[in-house]
């Protein structure tokens, strides 16, 4: 079964290799330098420059729906073949909400509320960016539920950095 891992900016070497994926997605500051992992190539790595707000900032790039939608036509085209590791600096916010719309994108019949909880069981400093699931929940026409069952399982535990986890598709 196709499997998407989490990481932080840190473990992201060790993240790719341990999993020997084929896709990345980078979600972080626009002017962040990330050296794309080895077995990683540049058609399958997809940067999107984002601060990690949901409201806008002066110097800051609020994340937006073209961002939301960038990132689900990369995921809609990963074949599934090898496992897809998404990061961000530290592996609780813009990635841990891209992992939760990539599982609610992939796997449409499965509810929002059981992802969510999966996502919270896999990574207890999971705290999604409210405006990447707010897009992501109008974008997939799920008339607020992703978002609402990111509220229900609440912010995450306090940590400078998230411990790599998994989230099943199926």
């Amino acid at each position: 079964m196709p499997t998407l891992h989490v990481s932080s900016l840190s473990k992201l070497h060790d993240t790719v290799a341990a999993v020997s994926a084929s896709h990345l997605v980078t979600l972080i500051n626009v002017n962040t330098v990330v050296e794309r992992p080895a077995g990683i190539s540049e058609s399958n790595h997809l940067f999107l420059g984002m601060s990690d707000i949901s409201a806008p900032m002066e110097g800051h790039v609020v994340p937006e729906e073209e961002h939301v939608e960038r990132f689900l036509a990369f995921v809609r085209r990963w074949d599934r073949s090898a496992p897809l590791v998404i990061h961000c600096w530290a592996g609780i916010s813009r990635s841990t909400a891209a992992a939760y719309i990539a599982a609610c994108a992939l796997a449409p019949a499965r509810e929002e509320d059981e992802i969510a909880r999966e996502l919270r069981g896999a990574s207890p400093s999971a705290t999604p960016n409210a405006r990447l699931v707010a897009i992501a929940d109008g974008l997939l026409r799920r008339d607020g539920r992703m978002s609402t069952a990111i509220e229900r399982i609440g912010r995450g535990a306090d940590a400078f950095e998230g411990t790599p986890f998994s989230l099943r598709l199926g």
